[in-house]
């Protein structure tokens, strides 16, 4: 490549131009020669005025974004491999890269561009030392989960334009990441006066993917989610989120179909057990069900809630993928009585909560027998 191409590749680095370049390298037939060209262009992009250099990758409706760091790592690659044969080899899969979109069934994430994903987790220990409050996020309502959960869970387990479900809506931190999204959402939620705050909230985001997006006023035990989809055209959901009241640990209304007000374990077991029975039917086969958790400490005891929850949704035809520990930060109570709780530790011989679960699980095809 003389310095007059290299210049015109570096100026107007678009996919079809870096393509075009990337090809005549195959042409050439010695190892120097491949490697004097790819020296070139990484000199080139390490000058560029740019901080960036980008590329659009057309993903459906959204265009992905080669950054500079990446195509050099790239372009290192193929100058540091020592046989002319996986110069080549790796010549073609960058090629591959730019021209080809790989997904699965279950998310919009290019598996030819898995690098780049470097913000969505695939470790079982998340921590978050803020929680994101962008858009319409707020934290005004207590008991209500940090979006970057919902976040991560549509990102890897739903497509554009896919429907979700959230069972206990609380004030419609579920639906807004929807809305972010691109995804369609639906949320139930008991209280009216809660069902009000969520429409306000949801309704500051903007709805730049045009989803659909409805809180119904209902008892998520009772509720015929059927029937309520059926109403709205819908044949089935694509991913299924919960995330209950951790039993009496904050009391959210005075109702007794609340299950922060179930009398004993066994009760808010019971009730969550419906919830699970009644929104199986309208999960499709081999999508993802998260359940957001944690356990409670009551006269002593430490009571391993989370896992009797995970129970409870094994008995019902899921298969379980992963357990996910999630940090816990103090809430605003605990936060004012931080010396307190350390005190009430060191005295009563247990640890404080800092962490909660995300349980994922997968529809089998075949429902197992309780």
């Amino acid at each position: 490549m003389s310095s007059n191409n290299k210049n015109t590749v570096t100026k107007s680095l678009d996919k079809e131009t870096l393509i075009k370049f990337l090809s005549s390298l195959i042409n050439l037939n010695d190892t120097k020669s491949i490697d004097k060209e790819i020296k070139n262009l990484i000199e080139s992009i390490s000058k560029s005025s740019k901080n960036d250099i980008v590329i659009p990758i057309r993903n459906n409706d959204q265009n992905f974004q080669i950054k500079n760091e990446f195509l050099k790592n790239e372009l290192e690659q193929i100058l540091n491999s020592r046989t002319i044969e996986r110069k080549f080899y790796y010549i073609k899969r960058l090629i591959k890269t730019f021209n080809e979109i790989k997904t699965n069934k279950i998310n919009d994430i290019n598996l030819n561009l898995w690098k780049e994903y470097d913000d969505i987790l695939t470790d079982s220990l998340w921590i978050f030392d803020k929680r994101d409050r962008a858009g319409a996020h707020n934290a005004e309502y207590w008991g209500n989960f940090i979006p970057q959960i919902p976040n991560q869970l549509l990102r890897r387990f739903t497509k554009l334009g896919d429907w979700v479900l959230d069972p206990f809506l609380g004030s419609g931190t579920t639906l807004i990441e929807c809305k972010r999204l691109g995804r369609n959402g639906i949320g139930v939620e008991l209280s009216k006066d809660v069902v009000k705050l969520a429409n306000e909230n949801i309704s500051n985001e903007a709805n730049h993917h045009k989803v659909k997006i409805e809180v119904i006023n209902a008892d998520s035990t009772e509720l015929d989610y059927e029937l309520e989809l059926n109403k709205r055209g819908i044949k089935s959901i694509q991913f299924l989120i919960m995330h209950p009241p951790y039993w009496d640990i904050i009391k959210f209304s005075n109702s007794e179909k609340d299950l922060s007000n179930a009398k004993t374990s066994e009760e808010f077991l019971n009730f969550l057990g419906k919830v699970v029975d009644k929104t199986y039917k309208v999960l499709d086969n081999g999508r993802y069900f998260a359940l957001v958790i944690g356990d409670k400490y009551s006269k002593g005891e430490w009571i391993p809630l989370a896992f009797y929850s995970m129970n409870e949704v094994l008995k019902r035809g899921y298969k379980l993928k992963s357990i996910i520990v999630k940090n816990f930060e103090e809430t605003r109570a605990k936060m004012q009585q931080k010396e307190l709780w350390r005190y009430r530790a060191l005295v009563g011989g247990f640890y404080i909560f800092k962490h909660e679960y995300v349980f994922l699980f997968q529809k089998s095809r075949k429902r197992g027998k309780r």
